[in-house]
């Protein structure tokens, strides 16, 4: 069972259906059950798969969800539509006996805060119940979690320092746009950056930090120092580690219109009374900004996003980079999808795949990076995001 249609959930879905095998039965689950019909038919007519079926889900309604998963009977939700939904699909599932996978750590919808919090405090009620919750396996978080796990167990003895690097290079000839949820997007990166560093989080403003890193098809960008979750999990998993940061790039006409909206009042998250109602303002935004679902078309370029990572193997000092690149237009040609959501769509895919052939097993609450990485970055060869790898790297940080 899948709850999202935007452009996750059409990625999640299409590869889902392409392996029958293992997702025999689909259920595409959101608000809006058209999103999710147009979906099924597209992914019908590429795939032939012979089960997949859709409903209408407000996936903030327990109750509601509740019924859902009795009536359709899932083993596994996954879950890429809202993090403020985490908790109550979470609820659900320990009610009827589901196990669990999402995308992204819990926030709540008044305050742009983000942590593993809420969702380890359910640690004790999953185990007890042999369910699995699986967190955060998109790509960061997911597969930049799981290229650290790798790296820990074939290339270092110890790891020093972390740093996760994300680069989107593609145009989608928009003056303004953000790749995915744009009222979660804007949320993540006009508030206070942190990174962690000898055992102490160590907090910055929004934009601080600037370095110029080279990324391998892409070139030198512009790369900011941002707080994302998976560094949370990861020096909780790794204590060896030093210093974590994560970095992502923006162009400065993207930094110009941010600035505008944060100027103007239109990042604000408090309702404001307009016209005899409250509206919150950035949902208003994220209503007139242009769906990410619908930039895939005539998007060129491509992503890359890895972990560069400094550490000590039998004695002496190691560099490494691991890294994924992804082509917007081989995404969309696929999938009907942009590579932000390709990227998220397929390790969801996979991760709930390692899970249902019993790769990744136990029950209880788990960051990704917790299971074996091998077969996860088998497949993640075999089904579109091909990973590469340099020992001994200029890692640049």
């Amino acid at each position: 069972m899948i709850i999202g249609a935007g452009g996750v959930g059409r990625v999640v879905t299409h590869k889902c259906a392409q392996h029958p095998e293992v997702f025999s039965e689909i259920l595409l689950a959101s608000r809006t059950q058209s999103k999710c019909e147009a979906i099924v038919a597209d992914v019908r007519q590429a795939t032939q798969h012979p089960a997949l079926t859709t409903a209408a889900i407000d996936a903030e309604d327990i109750p509601a969800l509740v019924a859902l998963m009795r009536s359709f009977e899932p083993v596994l939700v996954i879950h890429v539509a809202l993090p403020y939904q985490d908790l109550t699909i979470m609820e659900a599932c320990l009610q009827t006996g589901v196990h669990y996978l999402d995308t992204a750590n819990y926030e709540p919808k008044d305050e742009a805060k983000f942590e593993y919090s809420w969702q380890w405090a359910y640690q004790d009620r999953f185990r007890e119940a042999g369910l699995t919750a699986i967190l955060g396996c998109g790509f960061d978080p997911g597969v930049t979690s799981v290229f650290t796990a790798y790296a820990a167990k074939h290339h270092f003895d110890e790891m020093h320092y972390l740093d996760i690097v994300d680069c989107n290079g593609g145009d989608h000839g928009k003056a303004f746009a953000t790749n995915f949820n744009p009222e979660i997007n804007i949320r993540e990166i006009t508030q206070k950056g942190r990174y962690y560093e000898n055992g102490e989080w160590v907090e910055t403003e929004p934009f601080e930090f600037r370095k110029s890193l080279n990324y391998p098809n892409i070139g030198t960008r512009d790369s900011y120092l941002l707080y994302h979750e998976e560094l949370e999990s990861l020096v909780k998993n790794y204590p060896s580690i030093k210093r974590a940061r994560f970095w992502m790039t923006f162009g400065q006409e993207y930094l110009t219109h941010l600035r505008v909206i944060q100027n103007i009042g239109m990042s604000r998250i408090d309702p404001v009374r307009f016209q005899g109602m409250d509206i919150v303002p950035l949902e208003f935004l994220k209503a007139v900004l242009p769906d990410p679902g619908s930039l895939g078309e005539n998007y060129s370029g491509e992503t890359s996003i890895g972990c560069r990572i400094r550490g000590v193997k039998d004695g002496g000092e190691r560099t490494y980079y691991i890294w994924n690149n992804c082509s917007h237009q081989a995404a969309f040609d696929e999938t009907g999808a942009q590579g932000v959501s390709y990227t998220t769509g397929v390790p969801a895919m996979i991760g709930a795949m390692m899970f249902l052939t019993g790769e990744w097993t136990g029950a209880g609450v788990f960051n990704v990076e917790e299971f074996n990485p091998d077969p996860f970055l088998a497949k993640l060869n075999e089904y579109g995001l091909t990973w590469h790898e340099e020992v001994g790297a200029d890692i640049e940080l």
